[in-house]
């Protein structure tokens, strides 16, 4: 008897009764599921071919332009005399606007030497003398670079902004972290706020409160108060139920359990929702300068219209030295609270007798600098960098842009990359009948998924249709995939030698927080300089801006493989290589499909704003509409993308099955 065939009454009994065809199923759990798709494409196919044609159907269509644009016809009228306007949201475009000034009038007051100062003291006290010394060169490279005037309303700005988002965002999570149907009913609000382009709700921001700060404030709001709501939703909802219960039969009330039990368990959490919100919010600085908001964003926005690299970068650089700060400073925080790290050292140093020194030193150095004169930064001690920098980018295009031996010039790779890649793939899908791309997109979504997935992720596409945007929408996923296919093959090379060696990933570490932090239109200036005007550099700036989170999420995954199971490999004689295909990286699988995602997100996002650098498609509409005030069409391209996002998201992260108690 062959020993890889069992007697018969040696194997289960349903084994033994079981027909071929259902045990082929249960060796092969996706083959029922291929067979019934491959039993609808036979069904479907012929009679919507027969019955609409390939195009998407015009009678399948909504034309939502018409209601938008009364809407926009009825804010613009109403804007001045409803009582909506004139009593609330006037009011709170006031205090939005008197919240920045007195901010900003306070910085201007303790003037360069007293922000300086106040800043580095505070870093020191919350989070160390390293975290001090970063925000020290940070600040006086503002100054040095000549921006110290746009650094300070830039971040009065975002001090009011990341107030408000942390105030929404926490009021919002305490809702859902308390409540199991507000929470799902939070949920795709949240996920839309975050999917959904801000271009696409500057539009209606600004047909509301106008262009100005109060917009360029509520905008920052929306993109920056989700992550604070979800990790304070996250954090009371895995409040630790032994506290609870234990708090509980001492009598507590239920306010009473909140403030003393589920608020100091989510502590991190919270501190991290308002790490988030800040990194957010000074994400949305170069954009919300397009209506209306001063600082350090609107000089990056004009240096973008004159294709002024130099200029571009000395406005860039202050706000990822402002990220890196406050990231670094909130961050330490968290991993400091808690500890007994403040009962230490003398006791000046402790408790709210230090709190009282920053305050004085503070004070006395901001009156220093009142007294000698000079408030803001010192116009004589400002290096002027845009001219090096200019004069750099003009060599990299006269020298590489064209005429490179063998390896052609930058404009050739452009031409290549969008002759052999980006025009095969839009032509492909556009081609494609439309059913057939549903289809395929519920394949793949149900193949990795659950039939609830493939629902959402068809439902998502042919809103798409019924919006009437299809066309422009497989033109923009044509862009989304390659630029995506080019990070994922370049981030997880590099996040696996990262990981394979800390002296590289020390090395990569200060690069990616840069490329990290720097806003997305900064990218755009020099790859237009190389690429020149169309839907390559688009690509190119995606890749640019989304490699660095696939490649730290590959890292980190890879390194958090639990070592015995990598010592039992090398035990058994296997191979470096061998270790990292069949050990690591099915171990750190759940990583990175969380880097596939991101780099959807990421990619997706600067591929819309490559409408304006000649990347067409949903972006042009996007930002088209955000020029001429054209709601439908802004909104709906914008809603479009979103649709996009979701479908992405769907067909590239598996859902697990739930199964009950019986294993079902």
């Amino acid at each position: 008897m062959s020993t890889s065939t069992p007697p018969l009454a040696t194997r289960p009994l349903s084994d033994a009764v079981r027909p071929g065809p259902l045990r082929a199923v249960r060796q092969f759990p996706h083959l029922s599921k291929l067979l019934l798709l491959v039993l609808a494409a036979a069904v479907l196919v012929p009679l919507l071919a027969a019955k609409y044609g390939a195009a998407w159907p015009s009678s399948l269509t909504v034309d939502v332009s018409g209601p938008l644009g009364k809407t926009s016809d009825w804010i613009i009228d109403n804007r001045d005399s409803h009582w909506l306007f004139v009593y609330f949201l006037g009011h709170l475009s006031n205090a939005v606007v008197i919240s920045v000034r007195a901010v900003y009038m306070l910085l201007l007051a303790l003037g360069w030497t007293g922000v300086t100062a106040g800043i580095t003291l505070i870093a020191w006290r919350v989070a160390g003398v390293r975290i001090a010394a970063t925000a020290l060169i940070s600040f006086l490279a503002s100054g040095l670079l000549g921006m110290w005037v746009p650094t300070m309303q830039t971040l009065a700005l975002m001090v009011v902004a990341v107030v408000f988002s942390v105030v929404v965002g926490a009021l919002l999570g305490l809702a859902g972290g308390l409540s199991e149907r507000l929470f799902r009913i939070l949920r795709p609000v949240l996920d839309t706020m975050q999917v959904l382009p801000a271009f696409a709700y500057l539009l209606p921001v600004v047909l509301v409160f106008g262009i100005g700060v109060p917009a360029a404030l509520l905008a920052t709001v929306i993109y920056a108060a989700p992550p604070m709501a979800r990790l304070t939703a996250l954090g009371l909802r895995g409040a630790d139920p032994g506290v609870l219960e234990a708090v509980s039969s001492l009598g507590a009330t239920g306010r009473q359990r909140l403030l003393t039990a589920r608020l100091p368990l989510a502590r991190k959490e919270l501190l991290l929702g308002v790490n988030q919100s800040i990194m957010m919010a000074l994400g949305m600085v170069v954009i919300a300068s397009m209506i209306g908001a001063a600082g350090l964003g609107d000089r990056v926005y004009q240096a973008l219209a004159s294709v002024d690299v130099g200029a571009a970068l000395a406005a860039a650089i202050p706000i990822v030295l402002l990220a890196i700060v406050m990231d670094r400073t909130t961050a330490a925080a968290g991993e400091r609270l808690g500890t007994d790290t403040a009962a230490t050292g003398p006791k000046w140093l402790r408790g709210w007798q230090a709190w009282a020194g920053v305050a004085v030193v503070t004070a006395a150095l901001a009156l220093v600098g009142r007294l000698t004169g000079s408030l803001v930064w010192p116009g004589a001690w400002a290096v002027d960098v845009a001219r090096p920098v200019n004069d750099f980018k003009e060599w990299m295009v006269d020298h590489l842009y064209s005429g490179v031996p063998v390896i052609g010039g930058t404009a050739d790779w452009a031409a290549h990359f969008t002759d052999w890649v980006l025009n095969p793939l839009r032509d492909g899908l556009t081609a494609l009948p439309w059913y057939g791309t549903l289809l395929i997109v519920a394949a793949l979504a149900w193949l990795i998924g659950t039939w609830r997935t493939a629902l959402t992720a068809v439902l998502a596409m042919a809103a798409i249709g019924v919006l009437g945007v299809w066309k422009p929408s497989m033109n923009t996923l044509s862009q989304v995939i390659a630029a995506l296919v080019v990070t994922l093959v370049l981030g997880f090379g590099v996040g696996i030698l990262a990981a394979g060696s800390k002296r590289l990933e020390s090395i990569l570490r200060p690069v990616l927080d840069v490329m990290q932090t720097m806003p997305q239109f900064v990218y755009l200036i020099p790859v237009v300089a190389l690429f020149a005007v169309g839907r390559a550099p688009a690509a190119a700036a995606a890749v640019v801006y989304a490699l660095p989170a696939v490649i730290r999420i590959t890292t980190q995954g890879l390194r958090q493989v639990d070592s015995a199971a990598m010592e039992s490999a090398q035990s058994l004689g296997a191979t470096r290589w061998q270790i990292l295909r069949q050990v690591q990286l099915p171990l750190a699988r759940p990583a990175l499909l969380l880097a596939v995602n991101q780099g959807v997100v990421l990619v997706l996002a600067v591929v819309i704003i490559g409408g304006l650098v000649g990347g067409g498609a949903l972006g042009y509409d996007v930002v088209t509409g955000l020029a001429t005030g054209d709601l439908g069409l802004g909104l709906v391209a914008g809603v479009a993308i979103v649709c996009l996002g979701l479908m992405l998201d769907r067909v590239t992260q598996p859902t697990e099955r739930r199964t009950t108690g019986k294993g079902a």
